[in-house]
């Protein structure tokens, strides 16, 4: 793996990862503070893809924008824009997890033409905090206020946090009560979950929050717009995004592809295998598309118009 920094649109240093496999490239949209050991699967040289992705404002190398406000939601989109014109990029696929969800959801809406596929894994398209406890069957409006109260409560403790986090070591206990806490589900690796928790522990977790709650308040995306193949992967047993928040906005859609799988909102530590199938099948539907489009003679004006005779 490799890791380097660009510069983004307001002039934010971002540091960028790139992994050392062979084949398509697949913009990750990382879960906020997460680290690249989260994907496994997406890390083997075998995987048939080419992930690359970028560390989030203020965390694991990135450095924080001067004006600290700049952490909305398009300034999100803009540092993705920013490690694909590095990269040279110029369309690939998009894979969005947990609140990174919500930034490849608003980049393909704003960028259709950087954007050839789209999965989203275990996260809603905006209004994180709604989304939230779907399994206990509370009122949205009461599943939103918990979470934004219970993330404020969290940024105010992030002092506390930093002290007791900092210091929580990460071994075979500490990797079993997470594998067992219900946030996350025991069909998850223990070399995997240790992988991914090492440094996302070490967060600035007053920074973290605030982070969180500026893209958690982002209002529900309306996905209409996206045309190019979709598949959302959803936990059943996600406490964080619920199945439904993620099946409705997407599943109207003309080629989308929805599954539920017996995860938790880790799902890319619980699921790895069929993470990189979905993401191979998604990539092939995105060459058949491309195929069929070059197949035309003339292309079309608009996606409902109709080859001339």
């Amino acid at each position: 793996m490799q890791e380097h920094d660009v510069v983004s649109a307001d002039g934010t240093r971002i540091r960028v990862w790139r992994s050392d496999a062979e084949g398509p490239a697949v913009l990750l949209c990382p879960g906020l503070g997460t680290t690249p050991e989260t994907w496994p699967a997406l890390l083997l040289p075998s995987c048939g893809v080419r992930a690359l992705s970028w560390y989030h404002r203020g965390t694991m190398g990135s450095a924080r924008p001067e004006d600290e406000s700049r952490i909305a939601l398009a300034d999100h989109v803009a540092d993705a824009i920013a490690v694909l014109d590095d990269a040279g990029i110029e369309q690939c696929v998009l894979l969005g997890w947990s609140m990174g969800v919500t930034v490849a959801a608003e980049l393909a809406l704003r960028h259709p033409d950087r954007v050839s596929g789209l999965m989203l894994v275990a996260g809603a398209p905006g209004d994180s905090f709604e989304s939230m406890l779907g399994v206990s069957g509370l009122p949205s409006g009461v599943r939103r206020l918990i979470g934004l109260t219970g993330a404020k409560a969290l940024r105010s403790a992030g002092p506390l946090l930093d002290l007791v986090l900092h210091r929580l070591p990460i071994n075979d206990v500490t990797t079993f009560l997470l594998r067992h806490s219900g946030l996350m589900l025991a069909s998850s690796a223990p070399e995997a979950v240790a992988g991914s928790m090492s440094r996302f522990m070490k967060h600035d977790w007053t920074w973290y929050f605030t982070l969180a709650l500026a893209l958690g308040q982002v209002p529900r995306q309306d996905l209409t717009g996206v045309t190019c193949p979709t598949t959302v992967l959803a936990g059943k047993y996600d406490l964080l995004a619920s199945p439904e928040s993620m099946a409705g906005p997407a599943g109207s859609l003309p080629q989308a592809r929805v599954r539920v799988l017996p995860t938790s909102h880790f799902l890319p530590l619980e699921a790895p295998d069929v993470l990189a199938e979905e993401l191979l099948l998604l990539v092939d539907r995105v060459d058949a598309v491309h195929r069929a489009l070059c197949a035309l003679d003339p292309p079309p004006l608009t996606p409902g118009s109709r080859q001339r005779a």
